[in-house]
């Protein structure tokens, strides 16, 4: 890993972005410098404010601000281990004890809310509602993105739920964004969850709006579903399962309609997806045996597992490629048991065939199309 330095109104930061030697992909980008100077600018005249950030990646913007005291709150599992990383290369910069989530979200007002923009165009617009809840009367929001990955209707989104006080140039591809608080809430907002019938199952399938493919199944699970039973049929009572990357937990669920004597584990790095899961367990299977884990990967907690199910994410920050499916792959490799198998649907183009095998011996296509393959692998 490669560390690089960010310079601050008030000092730099030495940053490493985790898991990639690629020192032309940093820690940071143009949004979260913009974040800093204008959030820099503020607080200089109000340096008693009460400082959230939301969603920001890999501590640029938690350790950058660390003098003013923010919290954190973020869906992704990946910012705590981030943080933790890279305050070890600035020990001059204090660091929040906790880094909250939306299965445990920060209580309180706030004066000043950074936000990273998310590509998202339900998930921005829950964000700002649910800013306006955790704003004080007279604070800002100061939201940033790079503009290339600004949802579609970024302009709508901040009008229905905002005051929008300013819209800056862009400066390095990057765009800010200055609001105060607006009437918009999550309360009876229609957008909160969105959902589909599974086919043959009777299941309806919920999540919310940070959770891959919600609205919809997606071609390459709708592909894997139909070996989940034959995959489950030798698997002894109580085998324990993982599903990985779970998302709104439409694999581990058809896992339990199948063999509702198994033991399931949900596991996704969002923390939408794994209340998202949570519900529909709860609405189809509520006296499963059934875990949630919020984690980046496969989590220490649980294994070995007997089968882990896995249709892996393919981007990451804007970042495309299968650097998240290998991770993924070693550690299913480390956490089946010695009979257990990992059965998996991947992109076509991305050639998992040859990445799976680096991590077990057997590996056997199960079922392909035009765009996705299954596989089966095991030690």
């Amino acid at each position: 890993m490669t560390s690089a330095v960010l310079d601050l109104p008030g000092g730099s930061l030495t940053l490493i972005r985790p898991g990639t030697d690629d020192p032309s992909l940093r820690a940071w980008s143009a949004a979260d410098e913009l974040l800093l100077q204008e959030a820099y600018s503020h607080l200089s005249a109000k340096p008693d404010s009460r400082v959230l950030i939301v969603d920001d990646q890999y501590g640029a913007l938690t350790l950058g601000l660390s003098c003013f005291a923010p919290d954190a709150v973020a869906d992704s599992a990946q910012l705590g281990p981030a943080l933790a990383l890279n305050a070890a290369f600035n020990p001059q910069c204090p660091t929040p004890t906790q880094v909250f989530s939306w299965l445990q979200p920060p209580v309180g007002a706030y004066d000043l809310i950074l936000l990273k923009i998310p590509r998202e165009a339900d998930y921005l617009a829950w964000l700002l509602r649910w800013g306006n809840g955790a704003l004080r009367q007279n604070g800002l929001i100061l939201a940033a993105g790079m503009i290339k990955h600004l949802p579609a209707r970024s302009v709508d989104v901040f009008a229905k739920a905002v005051e929008v006080q300013s819209a800056g140039r862009a400066v390095k591809k990057a765009r800010l964004i200055t609001c105060s608080r607006g009437e918009a809430s999550l309360d009876g907002w229609p957008g909160n969850w969105k959902g589909y019938e599974l086919e043959n199952s009777g299941m309806r399938v919920n999540a919310m709006p940070a959770v891959f493919a919600r609205e919809k199944l997606d071609i390459g699970t709708r592909l894997l579903l139909p070996h989940i039973k034959p995959a489950l049929q030798s698997c002894c009572p109580g085998a324990r399962v993982l599903d990985l990357a779970c998302g709104n937990g439409v694999l581990g669920l058809s896992a339990l309609a199948v063999r509702a004597d198994v033991e399931v584990t949900f596991s996704d790095v969002s923390s939408q997806a794994v209340l998202s899961a949570r519900s529909n367990v709860q609405a189809a299977f509520s006296h499963a045996k059934a875990l949630f884990l919020h984690a980046d990967g496969v989590a220490r907690e649980g294994g070995p597992f007997e089968r882990i199910l896995l249709n892996p994410p393919f981007h990451e920050g804007g970042v495309v490629g299968d650097h998240i499916a290998l991770r993924l792959f070693e550690q299913a490799a480390q956490n089946l048991s010695e009979s257990g198998r990992l059965l998996m649907v991947g992109n076509r183009h991305l050639g998992y065939h040859k990445s799976l095998r680096r991590f077990f011996p057997e590996v056997r296509q199960l079922d392909a199309n035009p765009k996705f393959v299954v596989f089966e692998a095991w030690r």
